[in-house]
């Protein structure tokens, strides 16, 4: 009888031990969402975003274009953009897109910065209507928040394509190539820029 008592009750723990393991990535999978910006180099848009509390990680890469596997030589009808894997049990889609505005220049659609062409046009990728719901929300209340006309704000709100992650060398590239990231960074005029089209808000 003690042999049989001591079996049920390692089955009992194998078997709850297995739940878990089954159970707890499916909600970790379930509470995990995901966003996608264009808002010129990707190098710039990742760093901002990524250091976000709720924020699980902040890929570079390209979408928007039909052209299959682009690379950083070739992405014609892409645009940089950054994928955003965030938790939203601790920030929410709404609570990213602020932080998404701050970070661009919301009235230059030929490019951003020193970046010039469609590959670093700003777009907000919607994956769902309710995250295009939530973009077109955040896009009318920018325009009163800077006090200007909706259509003076050329950020483009478009459904999701494939996302295709950008070569390596450029994964937190902020992070790993500090010198030459904060010398592109000034030299591009982001930060002043920025400084000067939102003042307070930032």
């Amino acid at each position: 009888m003690i042999t049989m008592t001591k079996i049920l009750r390692r089955l009992i723990v194998i078997c709850m031990l297995l739940q878990l393991l089954i159970v707890l990535p499916l909600q970790v999978f379930a509470e995990s969402e995901e966003a996608i910006f264009a808002g010129g180099c990707f190098w710039c848009l990742e760093h901002d975003l990524e250091k976000l509390d709720g924020v699980v990680s902040a890929e570079s890469g390209y979408s928007g274009g039909d052209l299959i596997n682009p690379t950083y030589e070739n992405h014609s009808g892409h645009q940089e953009v950054v994928k955003v894997n965030f938790d939203s049990d601790s920030i929410s889609y709404k609570d990213l897109l602020k932080n998404y505005w701050v970070n661009i220049d919301p009235f230059d659609n030929k490019g951003q910065f020193c970046d010039r062409g469609d590959s670093y046009r700003p777009v907000i990728f919607t994956s769902d209507q309710e995250q295009e719901r939530e973009a077109k929300d955040s896009q009318k209340n920018i325009s009163v928040a800077l006090n200007v006309p909706l259509d003076k704000i050329k950020v483009d709100i478009l459904d999701s394509k494939a996302f295709w992650k950008a070569e390596n060398y450029h994964q937190d590239f902020a992070v790993r190539n500090p010198l030459k990231y904060n010398f592109y960074r000034t030299s591009c005029g982001r930060d002043n820029r920025l400084k000067k089209v939102w003042g307070e808000f930032q």
